[in-house]
């Protein structure tokens, strides 16, 4: 890696990513909130790294006019706030964190199931309204209650785990064959669970085919008094549905983490057609928001961008091809080559090297649909006539000289 690199960190990341890529002698600038598509593209002058959570949207025309940059980090699970498939084609690898927080959204979950099944919303407004309303009437234990959980990745599967074990029976579903763990249940479709389930937890991706999931028709499947919690995207869900449901009295109560539409920074007005609602849990999107989870992330995705960036690794990386590299030899040259995946691309790399002296140490090749990525350590003199050689060809996407 030559000369000074620059990355730009939005939406207050954890202070362990900025000393992770400053340790690494990379020049950061931190901004707390997110910043819409014109503010992000000047800032992204001369920027070669950009690291954003949630709100902060990298579009094609973002990608277009930021040349420089090389990895964008999502600090989150989610990766449907960026174009990867644009990014991709430009040489911009993205990393996410798709581990990290899990363990903290299957907490909060796990503490709004069992606060709205003991209404302890209404028990906790009565009484800070200084009105002693000790009773039973709606409260229930979760023990014996059955949890139908709509996505069963990295979430689900650990929270079907930990409702299990206070007793919830588990039903799930998801598009892809997943394994049940302990004694969960598969359920055949949405419908079967969306009517067996006295609580529903949405925990499926952000793809655009997910939109408007959970309508009219689905809360009119659930049990009354059921439950229904969103802590997965605002999207997916039409929350004036929602409302008619829990005002009706058909829907007992809700917890909503995200909203089809959250504010950019802290502080900023919010409104919902779920405020003021009895039994209703309203929390801004810190599913992931522990401080634990934080340190977590920001360690492993900035880890994964300043392995990118000094060794040519793309382990986990969600767009490229994936390769995981040791260092190159203090005396080699790592050259990393991202190319179309054609045939003979690989026989044009090395013979450009033949032709030029250079010496190959070693190399490594992965593919990934139409793209291919090349790693190699060259143990000789580097001639700048290969690289010059090599960035001219048709295919390159983008070449990178490691030092």
């Amino acid at each position: 890696m030559t000369g000074v690199l620059r990355a730009l960190l939005l939406e207050n990341l954890h202070p362990l990513a900025t000393r992770i890529l400053t340790s690494a002698g990379i020049e950061v600038t931190k901004l707390h909130g997110a910043l819409d598509e014109d503010e992000l593209i000047e800032a992204l002058d001369g920027v070669q790294i950009l690291g954003i959570r949630s709100k902060t949207h990298v579009t094609d025309r973002v990608l277009a006019n930021a040349p420089d940059l090389l990895t964008i980090g999502a600090f989150c699970i989610g990766t449907n706030q960026i174009d990867l498939g644009v990014a991709a084609h430009r040489g911009v690898a993205a990393f996410n964190a798709p581990f990290s927080n899990t363990r903290s959204v299957v907490e909060l979950a796990i503490g709004e199931i069992i606060a709205l099944t003991r209404r302890l919303t209404e028990r906790d407004k009565a009484l800070h309204a200084g009105t002693w309303d000790k009773s039973a009437a709606g409260s229930h234990e979760i023990r014996g209650r059955t949890l139908g959980i709509v996505g069963y990745g990295n979430i689900g599967s650990q929270l079907s785990v930990v409702a299990e074990a206070l007793g919830m029976t588990v039903i799930f579903y998801d598009t892809a064959e997943k394994l049940a763990l302990g004694n969960a249940r598969r359920t055949d479709s949405l419908d079967e669970l969306f009517a067996a389930a006295d609580v529903v937890s949405l925990h499926v991706d952000g793809r655009a085919g997910n939109a408007g999931l959970v309508n009219l028709e689905r809360f009119a499947q659930m049990k009354p008094g059921a439950i229904f919690l969103n802590l997965s995207r605002g999207f997916l869900v039409d929350y004036h549905a929602l409302r008619e449901a829990i005002i009706a009295g058909h829907i007992a109560g809700a917890a909503i983490d995200v909203f089809p539409y959250e504010p950019k920074s802290q502080g900023d007005a919010f409104d919902s057609e779920l405020r003021g609602i009895p039994n209703v849990i309203l929390t801004p999107h810190i599913g992931g928001s522990t401080e634990e989870a934080q340190e977590n992330i920001g360690q492993f995705v900035a880890s994964k961008i300043r392995d990118y960036l000094t060794h040519g690794t793309t382990g986990l990386s969600v767009n490229l091809p994936t390769l995981s590299l040791e260092p190159s030899s203090e005396h080699a040259h790592r050259i990393a080559h991202l190319h179309r995946n054609t045939p003979g691309v690989l026989a044009i790399v090395n013979q450009t090297f033949a032709e030029h002296g250079a010496n190959i140490e070693g190399q490594l090749l992965a593919t990934h649909g139409d793209l291919g990525y090349v790693v190699t350590d060259i143990g000789s003199e580097l001639p700048d006539e290969a690289i010059a050689a090599l960035e001219e060809l048709p295919d390159t996407v983008r070449l990178r000289v490691l030092d």
